[in-house]
């Protein structure tokens, strides 16, 4: 049995002002509701972040709304006529939202589920709004980072409906939004990665880096799938469909729709390449390259409404063609036309000459005529003053104007140079790292060209960035022979010396016993490790000592030409006292004549008082004494009363002997 949990917000007021009238859409981030704006009587859409997007977000007000507070304000910014427009943001239950325009129509995704796929035309008409929202955004310095149906609205025409989707309104929504959540994410949970992992550019599944490219390869995805009616990749889990991004290049839509031109898979291609760098810079760029299809495709035939879509390429159609309408952008509504003016234009078509008159007779007509005309022979010589003006600025342009200063780059950390380098129009790559004792890790240790040199506008500079000081473990050469030991060391670019050797029971002459520093010891190139070999086992074992008496040891040692470490250490023990427990070195190690041997001796068992038994009868003296250890000898009559005893009331080692005198 299914349980519905009444949504709480229904009918309630947001910040004294909103009041919420309907669910719209309930998303992975946020939930969209209808409002009425009862200060401004309009309706808006109101989206609020799901609790489990900002956990802990009361505790976390100064990070996670802070950020989402700034992404709101640069979104406000943002204004253009395919862009959701943002009218105000603030916290509910500590839950921040945005305040939106409200928009009467489907998302790309409902659109989709309805048709599968759309036609060339629709598609390209559809890329181009959406395009345009994004290039707003890019100049503004701001990256959508999860592009996709779901944040593409398109919207009802003013003659209603959205079936004629050439003539619908597209706008995208969701700016920033992604990045304030993933912002919040980072600091709890490191690196996560919030796009849509069907849409998902490499670099962001690799490094997590995102710019104006990552938003160019999503909005080309989301091109296939107008085109196909399905993503490029699948799979069982996100993971697996975001690594096949990196592994694999995004197949061409006509091998699954056959009969498209061959200019749209040549556009996806471009716009999904891997490489980030060989991508379109920015939406704008990827614009224009939609416009100058659509433009190739509409000219197959400007004067009929139906046209056969071919391919840009002279080669001969492989499959059959796919019969498209040939909607120009130019018969759009002007409500509906781009802002950027990129609709493509038909072109005029220069008249056939008549048949049967030479080229030569053409020219020698049209010079006389003009010639003849004083306002032609103005606009003759127009057209050469504009000609040398032209040439005169092509070569100041390919001469000098083309070029700028590359920027200083060298010291920045990467993020700052790549922040920089955009914001100069230039495009990064990179050389292969080097370690520097200086420079920290990920700063820029080196750039080519270098800065102030002189540049193409919008030229690659190459950066290399430093790996920070090279720093590494001592090996472990503890038990190779010497010259074995000394090639890994120098390998290891360190300078290697010999300490003084010393004997060891383990290990031949001409070992390595120890180093110094230890194995494993943090390093850097040239710094000096000292090797200590081998001198073999000792000539003189130890002997084992242990239960000998003091004497005895001392002894033994003075033979061996050895010496006792004066005092010894005495510890309790039930052995006799003086009686050795342990030493050290333990017997068999081998050692040198004078070698100190140090004992642990025996204190003996602790001391125990005799009773006084004087004045009892001596056999239960005898008795008495006898049952605590003591052995007892007794003088005179054995039947007769103790008079005296020795030891008498006195501390003694157990098992003393006690003499008794009774009489």
């Amino acid at each position: 049995m299914d349980t519905q949990v009444a949504d709480t917000l229904l009918g309630s007021l947001i910040d004294g002002r909103y009041r919420i009238r309907g669910r719209v859409a309930r998303g992975g981030m946020a939930t969209v509701y209808t409002a009425t704006d009862e200060r401004l009587e309009r309706t808006v859409a109101v989206k609020i972040i799901h609790p489990s997007q900002a956990p802990e977000a009361r505790a976390r007000t100064t990070g996670f709304v802070a950020r989402f507070t700034d992404e709101a304000k640069t979104i406000a910014r943002l204004t253009h006529p395919n862009v959701v427009a943002v009218y105000d943001q603030g916290t509910h239950s500590g839950l921040p939202y945005l305040v939106m325009e409200y928009v009467r129509g489907r998302t790309l995704r409902d659109v989709l589920a309805e048709r599968r796929r759309l036609n060339p035309d629709e598609a390209l008409a559809i890329a181009e709004q959406m395009l345009a929202a994004i290039a707003a955004a890019h100049r503004a310095g701001l990256v959508h980072r999860d592009v996709k149906p779901e944040n593409v609205l398109v919207a009802e025409a003013p003659t209603g409906g959205t079936a004629n989707l050439v003539d619908s309104v597209v706008k995208v929504a969701d700016f920033g939004l992604a990045r304030a959540v993933e912002a919040s994410a980072d600091d709890e949970n490191g690196n996560q990665l919030m796009a849509t992992v069907a849409y998902v550019a490499p670099e962001l599944v690799t490094d997590g880096h995102a710019d104006p490219r990552t938003d160019v390869y999503s909005a080309g995805i989301v091109l296939f799938e107008m085109l196909t009616g399905r993503v490029p990749y699948d799979g069982d889990r996100p993971v697996d469909v975001a690594w096949q991004h990196v592994d694999n290049d995004v197949p061409a839509p006509s091998t699954l729709v056959p009969g498209l031109p061959k200019a749209l898979d040549e556009l996806v291609a471009r716009a999904t390449r891997r490489d980030p760098g060989a991508r379109p810079t920015d939406a704008g760029a990827l614009l224009a390259e939609v416009q100058a299809v659509r433009d190739d495709l509409g000219d197959a035939d400007a004067n009929s409404r139906t046209a056969v879509l071919r391919r840009v390429s002279d080669e001969p159609m492989a499959g059959p063609t796919m019969m498209v309408a040939a909607v120009r952008p130019a018969e759009r509504p002007a409500w509906a036309r781009l802002p950027e003016g990129g609709a493509p234009r038909a072109g005029r078509r220069r008249a056939e000459p008549e048949e049967g008159e030479s080229l030569w007779s053409r020219l020698s007509a049209l010079r006389t005529q003009v010639m003849g005309d004083p306002r032609g022979r103005m606009a003759v010589v127009a057209a050469v003053v504009v000609l040398v003006l032209v040439a005169a600025g092509g070569g100041w342009w390919f001469g000098a104007g083309r070029y700028t200063e590359a920027p200083q780059l060298v010291a920045m950390t990467k993020a700052d140079a790549e922040a920089q380098a955009a914001r100069a129009g230039f495009v990064l790559s990179y050389a292969d790292p080097r370690y520097d004792e200086k420079v920290p890790k990920d700063a820029v240790l080196a750039q080519d060209p270098a800065s102030a040199s002189r540049i193409v506008k919008g030229d690659t500079i190459t950066l290399t960035l430093s790996m920070g000081p090279e720093r590494f473990p001592v090996p472990d050469v503890v038990g190779k022979e010497f010259e074995l030991a000394e090639a890994d060391l120098l390998a290891a670019k360190l300078v290697v010396a010999k300490g003084t050797a010393r004997y060891d029971d383990n290990l031949p002459s001409g070992v390595v016993v120890a180093v110094n520093p230890e194995a494993g010891t943090e390093v850097k190139p040239g710094d000096k490790v000292t090797v200590i070999l081998s001198k073999g086992k000792a000539p003189i074992s130890v002997p084992n000592l242990v239960g000998k008496s003091l004497g005895e040891a001392r002894t033994i040692l003075a033979q061996l030409g050895l010496v006792l470490v004066e005092p010894p250490t005495y510890k309790d023990s039930d052995k006799p006292r003086d009686e050795v427990l342990g030493q050290s070195p333990a017997d068999g190690s081998g050692v040198e004549r004078g070698a100190k041997v140090k004992l642990e001796l025996s204190k003996g068992p602790p001391l125990v008082v005799v009773p006084r038994v004087i004045d009892l009868p001596c056999q239960q003296a005898k008795q008495q004494l006898e049952s605590q250890g003591f052995p007892v000898a007794i003088q005179f009559n054995p039947n007769g009363i103790v008079r005296f005893q020795n030891p008498e009331n006195t501390e003694v080692p157990p098992g003393t002997p006690v003499t008794l005198g009774c009489m």
